[in-house]
């Protein structure tokens, strides 16, 4: 395949969207970018990341590495194609919340896009390199911002709101993703490690240096048996909150959105007027 088309973008991202055509002469037409990506995401899901390697799903197509690269020019390619894999289409609203409001369209979005990575932890290992580009992927921006559509949000506005959401979701399941790990390892259950760490900071911590800390300590948080979902729950709620409150500026005063934006372009980043009614906060 020529390494890219029309668009700009590498021929097999152009074949995942139907605007290319797919290889279908030469040597071991069984192949396909489908059964490519498919074999790779089931070697990183069984074995890691680490394990994929062009050769490594070749040997599991029962092809020759080189044929691979008719269909997928670069291992980067196909790290991209198999994120769009693992994430794979949007979840539609369940018929009875066909009417949902924004709210419960972000939540159900956000609930799903994080049971995505958790199924598929290894997507979180790839760094992202560039904005989505893969029909999945657009197919899951066109859900988050369709969800905001009667909002009186500006464009830039739902974009922006999408963003923070996306970056929470990844950060949140990266995160515990991480810890769940190094309870496995120390053989700890989660309730225990947290106990176990409430005690040392107690010990290397002194209450009047780390008089917040040791209110915490004191209050029995690390003690505290805690649903695995609640941070998620908690997090979700604050960012949903603050995009709440955005929303009744623009419904209790549409004009101001217009005004924000126009003045948003001649000022610098530091100086964005404030959006919300809440004074701005500078760094000392």
């Amino acid at each position: 395949m020529d390494d890219q088309g029309e668009t700009g973008l590498p021929a097999s991202i152009e074949a995942a969207w139907g605007v290319r055509e797919r290889p279908n002469k030469g040597p071991k037409r069984g192949l396909s970018i489908d059964k490519i990506v498919g074999a790779a995401v089931r070697i990183a899901t069984s074995e890691g990341l680490a394990a994929v390697s062009m050769s490594r799903v070749a040997a599991d197509l029962g092809a020759a590495p080189m044929s691979l690269y008719r269909y997928v020019a670069a291992k980067d390619e196909l790290l991209t194609l198999m994120v769009d894999a693992a994430l794979g289409p949007p979840r539609a609203a369940p018929p009875a919340a066909a009417d949902e409001d924004w709210r419960a369209g972000l939540a159900r979005w956000a609930w799903t896009v994080r049971a995505a990575y958790l199924r598929h932890p290894w997507v979180l290992r790839i760094p992202i390199s560039g904005p989505p580009a893969t029909p999945n992927q657009v197919a899951w921006m066109e859900d988050a911002l369709g969800s905001l559509r009667d909002t009186g949000l500006t464009e830039a506005e739902k974009l922006s709101v999408l963003l923070l959401l996306s970056g929470f979701v990844r950060n949140e399941a990266t995160l515990g993703t991480d810890i769940s790990a190094a309870f496995l390892a120390s053989g700890a259950s989660p309730q225990q490690a947290m106990s176990a760490y409430g005690r040392l900071l107690g010990k290397l911590t002194e209450a009047h240096r780390f008089p917040a800390l040791h209110a915490v300590i004191a209050a029995g948080v690390f003690d505290e048996p805690d649903h695995p979902d609640a941070e998620f729950v908690f997090g979700l709620d604050r960012i949903l909150d603050g995009v709440e409150v955005l929303v009744r500026a623009r419904e209790a005063d549409p004009r101001l959105a217009h005004r924000n934006a126009g003045q948003a372009g001649a000022v610098g980043t530091g100086d964005l007027p404030d959006r919300t009614g809440v004074p701005e906060q500078r760094p000392p």
